[in-house]
């Protein structure tokens, strides 16, 4: 028995201890004299069968779900519950079987099953919450103690809630939380589990100096979720610190099955997005939980995040197929994964060498597939063509082939949102494989366990290698200019969570889908999903936003320069092929389309002639066959790059 089994157990006998302790204290209480003595007879009798029948109560009333160091008021409604199962039943066989069959008197009678009601959620709740009582005085004494940092916690009231219960289960370390900022009028002089609230976002220096004038500086600022809603501006919250010199930082991970919560600073990117799409946790969880996953090209940015998260959800066994050995090394050494208990693993391979994958597919066995290895970058790919379809064409094809060999149940391609009406390489490689992809989940439906393949579509990933987000940062940083191909281009953008949440909630969707294969003929079943991403952002306002983020002013103390769109670029991104029929898959925050496809003949055969263009150099035949396949592809020439617009401080000072 582990000391997790060993301590439930003991928690389990106490609650057993305490409900024939509540009995006889009820009695002794409520009874005396010959009344007494004649329950006590029966006691021996009546005891051993209530107690285990309490036994069942508590199991599905879900006493044992949380610790009792996070004990809280759905535990205590759960003890309730609980406790008036059992009065009710004590009133049913009082008044049913044994007063009239048995004793022709009352055993219990009302008044002593209100009481024994009464004492039973004493000794049940009691004990829970003084254990919780000891543990969070004892973090404040460690607070006290330890070098933990000054902190002011900035949020409303329910996220800095969360925070500090964190700090005080040592989730959140080091932070000694002095005070609560809140852009909430009904926080104002409040106090949340003993930290004053002490005024607005607007109070920060006025709080901070009165912090410096007692002795106690503050040394960091602690923002919550809260704090980076739009109605709360966080755009002066940032500039704020900055100017006071303090460090603005965030949770990463709390909340999210990680064992220790990490502390970030707060980064530009953070304030530029719509609020995030939230995830059904239990969902992702239950689909994920004793699963053997494997991951190609999890050293990236999206396929790292990918295999933090099915740890962090509890897959069984994680294989991490990459071909450049420091990123391997680099995501093997996360500490999320080195602290979790799933068996990590992985392997140097080229999804491009088919037979390697085969053989790494072949001993691992995996239950699903994530699809991440790719060339993404448009304007190498426009250069590098036959690399291009190599990795994304044929390398998908080949980790497709070997996943459903080796009996996956589900695989899930990482493609783009440049992959509808393809302008580009790169847009028309990752169509094609989604084209072989559904050529290939078409080619297996109706059987049984077969594998489900399916396609999510990104937009652009905040913090990826290649974004223009960071991008923007190293130039502002170095002074300028800030560079933007067009003053029109605008771009959907999400964060890797949100990707790699995204790609889950689809990869549990589609093995939902498999059951409805036989009853419907497929026509229910989703290939493509993609993330409900809100309305795309113009480039320009983006690096326009930036700039003054990061305390300077465009077009006078940074300059941004319009440089002309790249080959294969567009202006607009589009999610959805015009043709492509949409389908609802009750998932909030997901889109999906039903597919789209050739037979696997057909692409069979252009796959054969996109092999001879790579071998002999031949890009006009590449072409011609993308065109072929994918009717929508059309070839543009860039646009030539029109005047930048004037900034508005410049207008007003002419």
């Amino acid at each position: 028995m582990n000391r997790q089994d060993f301590k439930k157990t003991l928690i389990v006998v106490h609650d057993l201890v305490m409900t024939g302790v509540a009995v006889l204290a009820t009695f002794f209480v409520r009874f005396e004299g010959s009344l007494l003595n004649e329950r006590l007879v029966h006691l021996p009798l009546f005891l051993p069968p209530f107690i285990a029948f309490a036994g069942v109560i508590y199991w599905f009333s879900q006493l044992y779900r949380s610790k009792w160091r996070f004990a809280s008021l759905p535990d205590l409604f759960n003890i309730f519950r609980a406790s008036s199962i059992l009065a009710m039943t004590l009133l049913v066989v009082d008044y049913v079987l044994v007063s009239p069959q048995l004793l022709g008197t009352f055993f219990f009678g009302k008044i002593t099953i209100a009481l024994y009601w009464l004492v039973q959620m004493f000794l049940l709740g009691g004990p829970r919450l003084a254990f919780r009582y000891l543990k969070y005085a004892r973090s404040r004494q460690t607070l006290q103690r330890d070098s933990s940092t000054p902190t002011l916690l900035l949020g409303r009231g329910s996220d800095i809630e969360v925070i500090l219960r964190a700090i005080e289960s040592g989730t959140v370390k080091k932070v000694h939380p002095r005070g609560i900022l809140s852009w909430r009028a009904d926080d104002l002089g409040q106090s949340m589990r003993g930290v004053p609230v002490l005024g607005s976002f607007d109070d920060l220096d006025q709080v901070v100096q009165d912090f410096q004038e007692r002795g106690v500086p503050i040394r960091r600022l602690l923002a919550t979720p809260g704090a980076l809603t739009p109605e709360a501006n966080p755009d002066r919250l940032l500039a704020r610190a900055r100017r006071l010199g303090l460090p603005l930082v965030r949770v990463t991970s709390l909340g999210e099955g990680m064992r220790d919560a990490e502390l970030a600073p707060l980064e530009i990117e953070d304030l530029l997005l719509r609020p995030t799409v939230q995830i059904d946790r239990q969902r992702l969880e239950a689909f994920i939980r004793g699963k053997r996953i494997l991951v190609t090209g999890g050293g990236g940015s999206i396929g790292s995040e990918i295999c933090t998260r099915v740890v962090a959800f509890g897959a069984s066994d994680l294989l991490i197929l990459e071909s450049s050995e420091p990123s391997l090394h680099h995501i093997l050494e996360n500490p999320t994964l080195l602290s979790s208990d799933t068996n990590v693993d992985g392997v140097i391979a080229d999804v491009r060498d088919r037979e390697r994958v085969r053989e790494v597919m072949g001993e691992f066995r995996p239950d699903v597939v994530f699809h991440a290895a790719a060339l993404k970058h448009v304007p190498y790919l426009e250069k590098n063509w036959t690399e291009g379809i190599k990795t994304n064409v044929f390398g998908s094809v080949n980790v497709a082939d070997a996943a459903v060999e080796a009996g996956a149940a589900t695989i899930v391609m990482i493609s783009t949102d440049k992959a509808i009406d393809p302008v580009s390489m790169l847009g028309a490689t990752k169509r094609f494989a989604e084209m072989y992809g559904q050529a290939l989940d078409a080619e297996f439906m109706g059987r049984n366990g077969a594998t489900r393949t399916i396609a999510v579509r990104f937009g652009n990933v905040l913090g990826s290698v290649g974004s223009v987000v960071p991008k923007f940062k190293a130039q502002i940083a170095r002074g300028g200019p800030v560079t933007v191909t067009h003053p029109d281009m605008v771009r959907y953008f999400m964060t890797t969570r949100e990707a790699a949440d995204l790609v889950l909630t689809s990869a549990s969707h589609a093995e939902e889908s498999r059951s409805l294969t036989e009853r419907s003929n497929g026509d229910e079943r989703a290939s493509v999903y993609v993330l409900k991403m809100g309305q795309p952002v113009r480039i320009y306002d983006l690096a326009e936003r930036m700039i003054r983020l990061a305390g300077y002013e465009p077009g006078e103390d940074i300059e941004i320069a319009v440089t002309g769109t790249r080959p294969g670029e567009r202006l607009h991104e589009i999610l959805f092929a015009r043709e492509e029929p949409r389908t609802e898959i009750g998932i909030d925050g997901v889109m999906a389309a039903k597919p789209i496809f050739a037979d696997r003949t057909r692409v069979d055969q252009w796959l054969k002639l996109l092999a001879r263009a790579v071998a002999e150099g031949d890009r006009a035949l590449a072409e011609r066959v993308f065109e072929e396949a994918i009717p929508e592809f059309k070839r543009r020439k860039p646009a030539p790059p029109p005047a930048a617009p004037v900034p508005q401080a410049r207008l007003a000072s002419k």
